[in-house]
């Protein structure tokens, strides 16, 4: 017994050298190999094999067909409004203001998108499912912002000093030929300082993106748990044609 336990103590001294030996360990160097992944790299058979059913659910279901459009629409085609984002704009104030009348017993004032944020073309014929996902990839989400009137003096002089076709809707900005103000509105009316207008916009943009500062002077912030790309899934198969033209929502005289 006496020997058992010495062998124990003697264990447990070992145990807590040997733990102590580890805690204290620490790396030397790194090697590292780059493997190239090149086009001429064989497939393995029996990953492609695997993956194929998937690849094919994936391809039916982008290459559906749910609306067409008689010519090609590009964010490039105008310089302070284009068909484009004035769809982008219109389908967000259709799509949107039923979900946040119903929820909040409010009406969505107006629409203001980002010109960058318009991803792709929307080439002539068959939209599709990938076709949303082409011209916004992103997962922004969308947000209504409660602002009053007089913060959103600034909005207008950043879109007339930014002189770039954002997509608009529920308003409209004239600059006169030397590029200053013109007039303002939005619903055909001119701004009240004290009104809360009620603007939507996407997350990134709420929180300054695109120096979007006047988004921070927000009073609320609501989120109607809809994805950009959603909605304009959801427009698109509500129109069984898409044909939206430049109009006279901002534009310089």
């Amino acid at each position: 017994m006496h020997y058992l336990k010495s062998g124990l103590v003697l264990l447990a001294g070992l145990c807590l050298v040997s733990c102590k030996e580890k805690t204290s360990l620490a790396v030397s160097h790194i090697k590292a190999k780059q493997i190239a992944v090149a086009a001429d790299i064989e497939e393995d058979p029996k990953i492609t094999a695997f993956i194929q059913p998937y690849k094919e659910h994936i391809d039916k279901e982008m290459n559906s067909v749910l609306s067409f459009t008689p010519k090609t629409l590009s964010k490039n085609d105008g310089e302070l409004n284009t068909a484009i984002g004035n769809m982008e704009a219109d389908a967000v104030l259709e799509m949107a203001t039923p979900i946040f009348q119903e929820r909040e017993q409010k009406s969505i004032d107006a629409v203001l998108l980002n010109h960058g944020g318009i991803r792709s073309i929307i080439s002539k014929g068959d939209i599709t499912t990938k076709t949303a996902f082409n011209i916004m990839p992103f997962e922004n989400e969308l947000v209504i912002v409660g602002i009053k009137g007089k913060h959103l003096h600034a909005m207008f002089e950043y879109l007339a000093q930014n002189q770039t076709a954002h997509p608009l809707a529920g308003m409209q900005l004239i600059l006169d030929k030397n590029g200053s103000i013109k007039s303002k509105k939005i619903q055909g009316k001119n701004l009240e300082d004290d009104r809360l207008y009620y603007i939507a916009t996407n997350d990134y943009l709420m929180e300054g993106g695109d120096r979007m500062d006047f988004f921070k002077k927000k009073e609320t912030a609501t989120y109607i748990d809809y994805k950009l790309r959603n909605l304009f899934l959801d427009y698109f198969k509500k129109h069984d044609t898409i044909n939206p033209l430049r109009d006279q929502r901002f534009i310089q005289e």
